[in-house]
């Protein structure tokens, strides 16, 4: 038979009330007490049913986290830092894949059953509207990896995807790439958008305009498919910022499967600094997005969001910088 709370309180020789306090967080408990009560607990081997505390706090330590990115590799990535994170938080992620089901209304009816604390929106692909109506149902939320200007009463962390289009544009510029193009990921992306009017401003600063193309998804598939096409159509163009690094792979393949050589006859750059990216057969020049700091801080503002609700809701954006490897030509 399982340990109960009331076996421990009768080892320690206390009320099954102070053992309860000694497990609930903020309770108050003398440390004598809990000294008896924890060292019974650990004779007995007893561990609390943390869905019986909720049921007396209120408070599921549940977080939901949301993405509809599952088959893009770069998010596994970003689940796995963000759950080990969550964990270490003392909060317990609850997996939410929207791929096949994009409805906000259904997605928050599922919390609610689940009676999550807060929620992580993960995706640079879901409508603004998925966290504000997380938000307006009275939830902590965040935003992470992607936002709208569209939804600016939800917390958010991200790189400055504007910032990052600038960079890549003076990156290609800097290695002297007279025509350039930019391979973006949806074209009804916030990050798809951002990205591009960075790239684009920075390059007519130059006195230079990009050729435009977009891959309908951030995924392998797309990128080989659409960077197929734009080699059929725009054979000029020099140099490619991809929307994202899983495109950038797609369209390194697409170019060696019609013969053109990297970086010889074509400049590829990525966005994200994936795992994969590092391969000795991809060595993806690339814009590395700071995953940990991210995730650190996404976790650490929804859990402030869960301990003092009326805290403001806070827009981090964060820097991003260059990983030179082999896919663009060395400065000239």
């Amino acid at each position: 038979m399982p340990i109960t709370l009331q076996d421990v309180a009768a080892r320690a020789g206390v009320s099954k009330s102070a053992v309860s306090r000694t497990f609930t967080p903020g309770a108050s408990v003398s440390a004598k007490t809990r000294a008896k009560v924890e060292a019974a607990a650990a004779e007995l081997g007893y561990s609390p049913n943390v869905l019986a505390s909720s049921l007396t706090t209120g408070r599921t330590a549940l977080v939901g986290l949301i993405s509809n990115n599952f088959t893009n590799p770069y998010f596994l990535e970003i689940f796995d830092h963000l759950t080990r994170a969550l964990q270490e938080a003392a909060l317990r992620p609850l997996l939410i894949n929207l791929s096949a089901e994009e409805d906000a209304a259904k997605s928050l009816t599922m919390l609610r059953q689940y009676n999550v604390d807060g929620v992580i929106v993960a995706s640079s692909t879901l409508p603004p509207d998925f966290a504000k109506v997380f938000h307006d149902a009275g939830l902590p939320v965040v935003h992470a990896f992607g936002w709208s200007s569209e939804a600016p009463q939800t917390a958010r962390v991200s790189i400055d995807n504007a910032q990052a289009g600038r960079l890549a544009a003076r990156t290609l510029l800097e290695r002297g790439y007279a025509s350039v193009g930019f391979l973006g990921g949806p074209r009804d992306a916030a990050t798809t958008r951002d990205r591009l009017r960075g790239f684009d401003a920075e390059l007519r600063a130059a006195g230079m305009a990009p050729t435009v193309r977009y891959a309908t998804a951030y995924s392998y598939g797309a990128g080989r498919t659409a960077m197929g096409h734009a080699l059929a159509s725009d054979p000029t163009v020099e140099a490619w910022f991809c929307g994202d690094d899983v495109i950038a792979i797609g369209a390194l393949d697409a170019a060696r499967a019609a013969g053109v050589t990297v970086p010889d006859g074509l400049g590829l750059l990525g966005l994200n600094d994936m795992d994969m990216a590092a391969w000795d057969r991809i060595a993806l020049t690339t814009i590395r997005q700071p995953v940990r700091r991210i995730v650190a801080t996404s976790v650490e503002l929804v859990r402030q969001g869960i301990e003092a609700p009326d805290t403001p809701p806070q827009m981090v954006l964060l820097p991003c910088t260059m990983v030179e490897r082999g896919t663009l030509r060395p400065k000239r």
